[in-house]
């Protein structure tokens, strides 16, 4: 008898911002079949509300730079607006799902990312080896609790830090891979990884390490995408069943169809 199926998501992007197109993932989401968890970021609405308050973001690569003024903004609405919407929602749908920071259940643990080449990201949690806590999560999903996970973590001294949320999507399928056969599956408001920003059918359906870094040379993957797969490709390398980057409104027929871009060896 095969290991029991495990379907992890992340949802970012534009869908988070938009009502509608949120409603739609969140009725998917919950009537997918099996275990499953949800994974969710919301920087733009962060920035947004940090620019209220006078906090220009600061991006390098697609990673934020957090200081404590941008902490504060991040862990409220990752971790407590974008959260508990998500969870109310989902509740509304009958999905039993249940909110969590990286704090919450000592789930995830991260250490405080160090200054390199003069970088400092500041108040940014990076996950090392141990950093999911396996055991928490599933006896969780073990009495049918549906984990919602913000990108909000800690380091166990209690300091919150902001961790990129496609790390503890791709950190949480591999820790979890010993335990279940894990699809991980990364949702955004396009059909996959594209190869011209103005076409919205030319999906590349197949990324391996070496097409990657092709397509990164030749600018076609860029800014934020360039963090997704190699988190990606980190946990194809690392034992998980499968990984896909794919449009949110074609999940209601995931479990039959897998569409978008397959991250692949």
């Amino acid at each position: 008898m095969g290991l029991p199926k495990l379907t992890i998501i992340k949802i970012g992007g534009n869908v988070i911002d938009n009502s509608e197109k949120l409603h739609h993932f969140l009725k998917d989401f919950s009537a997918l079949e099996g275990l499953k968890i949800l994974v969710h970021g919301g920087g733009k609405i962060a920035s947004e509300l940090g620019l209220g308050m006078g906090i220009i973001p600061n991006m390098v690569e697609g990673r934020r730079i957090t200081d404590i003024e941008t902490l504060r903004v991040v862990t409220m609405v990752y971790a407590g607006l974008i959260n508990k919407n998500l969870v109310a929602q989902l509740q509304n749908f009958q999905c039993n799902a249940i909110g969590l920071s990286g704090a919450d259940g000592n789930s995830i643990k991260t250490v405080k990312r160090a200054v390199k080449d003069g970088l400092d990201y500041g108040y940014v949690g990076d996950i090392t080896s141990d950093s999911i806590n396996v055991s928490a999560i599933s006896n969780l999903l073990s009495v049918s609790f549906i984990p919602v996970f913000s990108a909000i973590t800690h380091d166990g001294n209690g300091q919150l830090l902001n961790t990129n949320a496609d790390t503890i999507a791709s950190s949480l399928a591999q820790s979890l891979s010993k335990l279940y056969a894990v699809d991980l599956v990364y949702c955004f408001e396009k059909k996959g990884v594209l190869s011209d920003l103005n076409d919205p059918e030319s999906v590349i359906t197949l990324i391996n390490r070496t097409s990657f870094e092709t397509l990164k040379q030749d600018g076609i993957v860029a800014d934020g995408m360039i963090p997704k797969i190699k988190n990606a490709l980190e946990a194809v390398e690392k034992g998980v069943s499968a990984v896909f980057i794919t449009c949110a409104e074609d999940l209601s027929n995931f479990n039959h169809k897998k569409s978008g871009t397959k991250i692949t060896l």
